[in-house]
């Protein structure tokens, strides 16, 4: 227990050395603060001041060790992306891959998910994903699903108009409970599928598997993914 402490202590010691790492250290107080130290402001400014480019922004929620951000990144270089996750031990693996991989086009904000209409401007957001979200099974608990009603109406806020919310899970009834909120809140659902790796993919994103993805499928577990704008 203590060298896994110990071993946590240090990747969060070396996130806050990473250019490309950004963190919000009181939750209370949404600012973002870079590896010096510096309040950062990147609201509706993120492809100017950060990328250096006018590229659309990807996002990706509990993104965890990162493993779509960067893959997406590499894959596509004339996009931007961004990691989001309240772990800094998780963001650690990301961001230190797409540093030895030099992308360019990748940045990680460890924020708290609710908190994100204080880190993008209305519109600056062309497309989330949500990889293999906390489920929050209990019914109790629903409104901390990531695609709970009252998460949408943030994303609604950062996301431009007819971008593009993407969900892959493991956890069948926060996909199925998803389902019935996009068609509760009359949203336009663009691609629904039970059990993916049953047949052949229909979208070259899919094949990136996260780190928690593989240990789902190692206990044979079924991939779910959906798609929808608001």
């Amino acid at each position: 227990m203590a060298a896994g402490r110990k071993h946590k202590q240090k990747k969060i010691k070396e996130l806050n050395t990473f250019s490309n790492v950004f963190q919000c250290y009181e939750f209370l107080n949404p600012v973002l603060q870079d590896k010096d130290n510096n309040q950062v402001d990147y609201v509706g400014k993120w492809s100017r001041d950060f990328f250096k480019n006018d590229n659309p922004i990807t996002v990706e929620l509990a993104c965890g060790k990162g493993d779509y951000t960067v893959a997406l990144a590499a894959k596509y270089p004339d996009r931007n992306f961004i990691g989001i996750d309240i772990k800094g031990p998780r963001l650690h693996t990301g961001a230190k891959q797409a540093a030895e991989q030099g992308l360019t086009n990748v940045a990680f904000v460890r924020i708290k998910i609710e908190n994100i209409i204080h880190f993008f401007a209305p519109g600056e957001i062309d497309e989330i994903w949500i990889t293999f979200p906390d489920p929050f099974p209990k019914d109790s608990h629903e409104k901390h699903r990531l695609t709970h009603k009252r998460f949408l109406d943030k994303y609604k806020v950062v996301l431009k108009e007819g971008g593009i919310i993407q969900l892959k899970t493991d956890a069948i009834d926060l996909f199925r409970f998803t389902k019935t909120v996009v068609e509760e809140n009359k949203l336009n659902m663009l691609y629904y599928r039970e059990d993916i790796y049953a047949q052949p993919l229909d979208f070259q994103e899919l094949e990136t598997k996260t780190f928690y993805e593989k240990q789902f499928l190692a206990i044979g577990k079924s991939i779910n993914y959906l798609r929808f704008t608001l």
